[in-house]
């Protein structure tokens, strides 16, 4: 086996962890954003510490974060395309950048829509405006309930989110829904994603099921993902990835309704893959926490990645990669709950680099490891660019070349 062909790559993707603003943060109202950032000014700092030990300080202040001595590659990359929400994020990592702004109804569906979707469900519908999931399930669940119509529901992204309680209309129909809306949804009216939303409980005490499918495009131009695939590499998508990429350029999915259930995917790929690619989204943050306005979750939700990606890091082959960044932010501190524009954290290290630490250096949560004052040196660089970059240095990593008409620039060699 080629040197090429024994590699791996692992890409982690915390959801909705900016940065910064974007340079044209002001068009989307999003000016001055920084969820990192406004999330440890929040909490008086925050504990992070194999990340820090990575360079995570290094990109841009983050109160209880030092900038570290000898960081590993990081940067801040930024997006080049329209949007501002979890499949433009995504599918820019990996070389897709739209070229126009998908549709957004920030006045709810026009009358053809609702009617074209009622008469394809078989279900009246309720809501039909921007809203928070959890407030619109709250405000139309008993109405539901009683009704059986679907609470039909948008935001500031291009999506459409059909919510059913899973007693009155059960999730394989609810699924059936959303595949019709998806059928509909084409053309001007062509939404990133049509969106399932199962809940359970009682009124006062609705909750969403972990039953969420996402009904994405496919995306509009080809990706590294089908790159790859064509070059013999096996791709793996880990949580909602086979969503947003609507399948197109995966080999496998694995499911990772909660950070939980795809780090242990991740962790079961580390163990058995021998080359190839893992994607992982990691939706925690932006799902349950930033949605939410939980600073407290939010940072115990990367204080838990933080710690499984040091004993990543201890596991790591000479020939592995592994990439940490985000597709999108959600600050916390600014109005609404809706995402923001902003640009993200990019953070690289390989098992080449951490082969440099000395015999018998303590690992990522020693005392003279990745995390310790002390740590040996990893020898990385400042890397700013955009997000397809991600892309492109998985590409370079694990075929040894570029990809022709594809955006990016490589930060490994």
């Amino acid at each position: 086996m080629s040197q090429e062909r024994s590699r791996r790559a692992f890409v982690l993707v915390i959801d909705a962890c900016g940065i910064g603003a974007a340079p044209d943060a002001a068009s989307y109202g999003d000016s001055e954003t920084n969820t990192l950032a406004h999330l440890a000014d929040a909490l008086g700092g925050l504990e992070l510490p194999t990340l820090a030990r990575l360079g995570l300080g290094s990109i841009a202040p983050l109160r209880g974060v030092a900038a570290s001595a000898d960081p590993a590659i990081h940067g801040r990359l930024c997006p080049q395309g329209p949007g501002k929400d979890s499949i433009s994020g995504h599918w820019e990592l990996m070389g897709v950048i739209a070229e126009r702004a998908l549709p957004t109804y920030p006045h709810g569906f026009p009358p053809e829509i609702v009617e074209a979707l009622e008469r394809a469900s078989g279900h009246g519908l309720l809501c039909n405006r921007p809203d928070n999931g959890l407030v619109a399930i709250e405000a139309f669940g008993a109405e539901h309930v009683r009704t059986g119509a679907l609470i039909v529901y948008t935001s500031a992204d291009s999506v459409l989110q059909l919510a059913a309680h899973v007693e009155r209309v059960p999730p394989p129909e609810l699924y059936r829904a959303c595949e019709r809306a998806r059928e509909l949804m084409h053309g001007e009216h062509a939404v990133g994603r049509v969106i399932a939303r199962p809940f359970a409980g009682v009124p006062g005490a609705f909750v969403r099921t972990d039953g969420r499918r996402d009904f994405a495009l496919e995306p509009p131009a080809r990706s590294y993902l089908q790159e790859l695939e064509d070059a013999g590499v096996e791709v793996h998508g880990v949580g909602k990835i086979e969503d947003l990429f609507a399948g197109v350029g995966l080999t496998a999915s694995h499911p990772g309704a909660t950070n939980e259930r795809a780090l242990e995917q991740v962790d079961e790929l580390f163990e058995r893959l021998p080359a190839g690619l893992v994607l992982a989204n990691l939706i925690e943050t932006d799902q349950i926490y930033g949605h939410r306005k939980d600073a407290e979750g939010f940072a115990a939700a990367l204080a838990h990645i933080d710690a499984r990606v040091g004993v990543l890091l201890e596991r790591m082959r000479e020939g592995d990669l592994l990439v940490l960044s985000a597709d999108h932010g959600v600050d916390l501190a600014h109005p609404g709950s809706d995402h923001t524009r902003e640009c993200v954290p990019l953070l690289a290290v390989s098992g080449e680099m951490l082969a440099r630490r000395p015999t018998g250096a303590a690992g990522p949560t020693g005392a003279a490891g990745l995390t310790g004052a002390h740590g040996p040196g990893l020898g990385g660089k400042r890397h700013d660019g955009q997000l397809a970059d991600v892309g492109a240095s998985v590409m370079r990593w694990l075929t040894g070349h570029q990809a022709d008409g594809l955006p990016g620039e490589a930060f490994v060699s």
